[in-house]
Formats: structure tokens, sequence, C-alpha cells
């Protein structure tokens, strides 16, 4: 088990809006705000050590609770996309070992899962989610455990270059009867396990792709004009942005059928404007398809029929 260490950038555990509940005693409800004060003691304390440290710390922290995560799987291994103005949710599947003298049972015994950007407790940004874990026992020690994470592009949660690679980990904190809301609350009678380093999916900005084409009706062998567009979420301004220089590709579906065909290929322009050109030929469906990038999920317009006759 990976121990946290050193100081959290506050942007990285930001509990936006409506989320940030008020502190109480481990509730559900709570979840977030709670989580955000026991790991931002371990993390604070005696910055540039273990939290776990035997050595004095400068500052109160939990102590190290005997628990360990592991087959912690999240979104069933596929990506994460994200759109503008969107919440999505996540879902995580992992294993809970715990030492015969952690009751997981216990009303102020929370777990879950989170992602995070960039080293394990100095991350970038870190992804929770609304709710802690639920678990259900598979011996005296090991539970099986599910739990979701909540992702509020509309409340600040990603910034655009939080596109591409993330890593997964698993918490788990026992209150001991402890309320964080209290003022006479002992972060060191909360015991706190943070294990990171297990693989996650990208995260990756939604795009659009639309698509025209005319005239229509047309005569065989005149040429149509198919005329778009390709935009990604902007997750900093909550609004889809033209793309420029991406490479898409013109798809043709004959009418009657159900496979489109690569007709040509093309590169967006400024904007994310798209636009060639080709001869009639049959009535059928134009298309533009993107196939995306590390940070940009890939996408295709509805099909735009074309009467030749």
């Amino acid at each position: 088990m990976a121990a946290v260490s050193g100081a959290l950038a506050l942007s990285a555990f930001a509990i936006p809006g409506a989320h940030a509940a008020d502190a109480g005693s481990g509730s559900h409800s709570t979840y977030r705000a709670d989580v955000a004060k026991v790991l931002d003691a371990a993390r604070a304390a005696d910055s540039g050590k273990s939290a776990f440290s035997t050595s004095a710390a400068a500052e109160p922290q939990p102590y190290a609770l005997d628990v360990t995560f592991s087959n912690l799987k999240v979104n069933k291994g596929k990506t994460i996309v994200v759109g503008a103005n969107s919440h999505v949710t996540v879902p995580v599947t992992y294993t809970l070992t715990h030492a015969a003298d952690v009751n997981i049972a216990a009303a102020d015994f929370l777990n879950g899962p989170y992602i995070y950007k960039g080293e394990f407790g100095k991350a970038d940004n870190e992804l929770y989610g609304d709710d802690p874990g639920t678990c259900s026992a598979t011996s005296s020690t090991t539970a099986s455990c599910v739990a979701d994470i909540d992702i509020y592009a509309n409340e600040g949660y990603l910034i655009n270059s939080d596109a591409g690679t993330w890593h997964a980990a698993g918490l788990a904190i026992a209150y001991n009867g402890q309320n964080p809301a209290s003022p006479t609350f002992d972060i060191t009678k909360v015991g706190l396990a943070d294990q990171g380093g297990f693989t996650s999916p990208k995260v990756q900005r939604t795009s659009k792709l639309t698509v025209n084409a005319a005239p229509e009706p047309v005569k065989k062998g005149k040429t149509i004009t198919v005329t778009g567009k390709l935009t990604r979420a902007d997750w900093e301004t909550n609004k889809y942005a033209g793309v420029s220089s991406q490479s898409v590709t013109l798809q043709f579906r004959k009418a009657g059928t159900t496979t489109y065909t690569n007709v040509k290929g093309i590169k967006s322009t400024s904007g994310g404007a798209l636009k060639t050109t080709v001869k009639a030929s049959v009535d059928g469906y134009y298309r533009f398809t993107y196939a995306g990038i590390s940070t940009t999920a890939g996408s295709s317009a509805a099909g735009d029929y074309v009467d030749v006759n």
C-alpha cells in the first residue's frame, strides 16, 4: 500500500458548488467534505515525509488503517468521455481487504475509489464520488465493493489540460466516533488508508460533428458539396468549440443499406470547419466521422440524405 505524502494543491481537492455539503458525522451526504478534511490533514502533516511516518509530525494526522484495495476496475475499462456541461457517473468495482479488528460494517466506516491526474499524493486533480462505496463481505477480512465517481463538468471539476491519462486509487476512513464537524474533532483517532497506482481509463473531451450535403436533389454526375463542423467540449467555458487540423473522414451509405464506406479524408480548418466535394452517383447518406485522439473522443455525424436523379 502506498502511503500519501506531501501537500495537495488547493485546486486538486476542491469540492465545488452544491456538493460541498456541511461536514457532518461521515454520512453519505457529506462524504466529499469529510474525506477532504481527513486527506488534507494527512497530506499536510509534516510535508515531505510520509503521512504515516513514525517521525514527529508538525501537524496532527490520522493513523494508518489496515485496509488495502485490489481488483479496482474503473468504468469497466472503457474511456471516460465528458461533455462540456454534463454530469458523468463512472461505475467502479473493487475488492477491499481489512484486518480482523477493522469493522467495515460500522456506520462511520467509509470507503471509495477516486481517480487522479499526475503523481499520487501530489496530484494535479482528483475526482471522487458523491457517496462512499457499498461493500458485501465475502469473508471475515474481505469484501466485494461497488461505487461511483461523479464528474460535474459545469462545476469546475475539470480543466482542458486534464484530458488524457489518469490513475485510480482507493481510500478508507474509520472515524471511530469522531465527528468532522465538531470543534473537538480529533484527527489522530481517525484511521486512513489511501492506496494509489491502479490503472484508470483515459478521461476525454466529447466531440461533435455536423454535416450538410447540397444541393438536394441533384442530377447524377453533378458535384455535391459536403460541409460540416468539428467541435469538442471546452471544460473551462462549458461550451463546444471548433477544433482545427484534425483528420476527418467523409463516408457514404447507399440508400437501402446499413453500412457506411469511406469516401475521402480531409482536415478540419479554422473553427473546425469541414468542406469537400464529391460526384453524385446514387441516392444515399453522407456523413463525417472522426476517430479522435488521446484527449478527445471520436464521433460521427448523423447521415444527410441526398436524392440523385
